[in-house]
């Protein structure tokens, strides 16, 4: 189907180097029916979360050169950041957005991760709805202990990749890709040094120590700035708003004596995600999104195109 839309968010395990950054970039600039929407690197963490959208089959083949020049550019036996990682292509997970089902999505991932192994020898694992078993649905639990220890580790049974001989890629590591629905990344950079601090108001956030459902968080130095950083991904901000993962943090942080110097969106958003937020921080009484001008013209194009 022509009109099939999905979105992908590869994350890179490159952050410091700009000419390897536009290089890995580059091939999602050139595909037509693949469309670059946002691309973000951070030294600290030394990692590229990369937003696309688009058809699924330019999308892939995009990914397919990004990979290979990913591949042949990141060193994980040289590579230092802050954010986990097993792979110089860390993850790659496929949103579905129009005419497209999860189940879709999930079909793609797994032919998806067949097609990268052959073509970049990486093997790969498979997660969140496309995860083959249980206990790997949560990519925390894929990339424990990190490509260190993944590198003896992946002989063991139960560390087995899905797709690929159980032997790691040298340079490359493995790649983890999968299908899930749309998650905020949301950072909050603590007036701190102290990391022991941003761990433990991350544990007291995240849905794994018994915080916040639907939402994971680690704590990270960012050493340049001299501050640290709660790293949380929401996976589902309309059973957890952003507004209360903000307030949750900020309690946290007040308990240890630390300020919100600044929070930062990672990539994309949905509008009703900022616009919940927005509506509870000014107090605003039965607002709906259909107030907002320009969302309000983009629904009456839309019906004006369907006749």
């Amino acid at each position: 189907m022509k009109n099939q839309l999905i979105e992908c968010v590869p994350n890179y395990s490159e952050g410091r180097r700009p000419e390897v950054i536009e290089e890995i970039v580059a091939p999602f600039r050139r595909h037509p029916g693949c469309m670059l929407l946002d691309y973000r690197a951070d030294k600290d963490h030394n990692r590229l979360v990369v937003s696309l959208a688009g058809q699924p089959g330019p999308i892939q083949d995009a990914l397919i050169e990004s990979s290979k020049e990913a591949i042949s550019r990141i060193n994980l036996e040289q590579h230092r950041g802050g954010h986990p990682r097993i792979g110089a292509v860390d993850v790659i997970p496929f949103i579905p957005i129009q005419h497209m089902d999860m189940e879709a999505c999930v079909q793609l991932a797994r032919r998806f991760g067949k097609r990268f192994h052959e073509e970049t020898g990486v093997p790969v694992y498979y997660y969140e709805e496309a995860a083959l078993r249980p206990e790997r649905r949560g990519l925390e639990l894929i990339r424990k202990g990190q490509f260190e220890t993944l590198k003896t580790e992946i002989a063991q049974p139960e560390r087995h990749p899905d797709v690929g001989e159980p032997k790691i890629h040298p340079t490359a590591g493995a790649t983890v890709i999968g299908a899930r629905k749309f998650l905020i990344a949301f950072n909050v950079n603590l007036g701190t040094s102290d990391l022991k601090i941003a761990r433990e108001i991350a544990k007291a956030v995240r849905s794994s120590s018994g915080g916040l459902g639907h939402v994971k968080g680690i704590g990270l130095s960012l050493q340049e700035r001299g501050l640290t950083q709660v790293s949380v991904n929401i996976l589902d901000y309309e059973k957890n708003a952003l507004y209360r993962v903000v307030e949750l943090i900020r309690t946290e942080a007040r308990r240890w004596g630390v300020p919100i110097v600044e929070t930062e969106v990672y990539g994309m958003i949905p509008a009703a995600a900022l616009l919940e937020s927005a509506a509870y921080y000014l107090q605003l009484a039965g607002f709906e999104p259909k107030q907002v001008l320009e969302l309000a013209l983009l629904d009456l194009l839309a019906k004006e195109e369907r006749g």
